[in-house]
């Protein structure tokens, strides 16, 4: 399997000099509802020219969970999110001293007995998202439901990284959770969400490539239930734009209420070839079926789920 950045930096180029020839003139508002504080080591002055420079107007910040070495954590493999990502205090902090364009989540690692209180702790100080929960556990665990059940009391959304046997595992079940949990909204995102827009997906295959079948696993849980949501960030994001076009209209279309931008990406400037978060934006723009839908992925979805002014 090919690896995230070199699988993506050919692709990158021209998406985000056009993204950035966009957004440095636009007015328009950008919700980006996936970054991370010390992203790969990144000082907190390059996330904040980053998210500038990409024209984003409001950022949520995911945290990771406590440093611990158990299987969950691939025993301590994938501790800060696999990425060395900070922790809900240094997101808090870090919002807290950019109000104007800056939110916040809570993460823990899920199965953690202290998961739930430590989360919650964080949701009544203003957390206003749990995730990125990306630790190796079933995604219909008992661990994973009270974390379910926390999101719909709290009335804050969860964002869950699918990847095939590594995160979030059986993926072909969520649509149990989401039967079961109908008041809590569930935000996709990462290798096994995408890859399953295509009813033909491998489940080997994190960058698959070519033609998209409709009808996956993903397109159903989007078209079926209502409390399913798309984060359209990370190289995965990209790839399943970019890969077949005209599928990436059609599905733009049909689930256009659903879709919403974030970027994921630990580059420094927020353009040229390793930004592939404005590349997102550039491919967003150049293929959603209008401007109203465009307008929903990049802003107006995620200010009416996270209920922002």
């Amino acid at each position: 399997m090919t690896s995230r950045r070199t699988f993506l930096t050919t692709s990158l180029s021209a998406l985000a000099a056009r993204s950035f020839a966009q957004t440095s003139s636009a007015a328009e508002p950008i919700i980006d509802i996936h970054q991370h504080t010390h992203y790969h080591d990144r000082l907190d002055e390059h996330l904040l020219a980053h998210q500038k420079a990409m024209g984003i107007t409001t950022t949520i910040i995911l945290p990771g969970g406590t440093w611990l070495d158990r299987p969950s954590t691939h025993n301590g493999k994938s501790n800060g999110l696999a990425a060395r990502c900070g922790t809900t205090q240094d997101a808090f902090n870090f919002a807290k001293a950019h109000p104007d364009a800056y939110l916040w989540g809570a993460n823990e690692v899920t199965d953690l007995d202290t998961a739930p209180a430590e989360i919650e702790k964080w949701l009544k100080q203003g957390a206003c998202i749990i995730g990125e929960q990306k630790f190796k556990v079933e995604c219909d665990s008992a661990e994973s439901q009270k974390l379910y059940e926390l999101a719909a009391a709290y009335n804050v959304p969860i964002l869950l990284h699918f990847q095939h046997q590594t995160y979030n595992l059986g993926y072909e079940r969520l649509h149990t959770m989401l039967a079961k949990f109908p008041k809590t909204n569930f935000i996709g995102h990462a290798q096994a969400f995408w890859g399953n827009i295509d009813k033909n997906h491998d489940q080997k295959v994190n960058y698959p490539k070519g033609k998209i079948t409709p009808g996956g696993l993903t397109d159903r849980y989007l078209a079926d239930y209502p409390n399913m949501f798309a984060d359209m960030s990370a190289g995965s994001g990209l790839v399943a734009l970019t890969r077949d076009e005209a599928h990436t209209t059609a599905f733009f279309e049909r689930h256009q209420d659903k879709i919403l931008y974030g970027s994921d990406c630990a580059d420094h400037l927020g353009r040229g070839p390793g930004c592939q978060g404005a590349a997102t934006i550039a491919a967003i723009r150049k293929l959603a079926p209008n401007k109203a839908v465009e307008r929903k992925i990049l802003f107006e979805n995620s200010k009416k789920l996270f209920r922002l002014a």
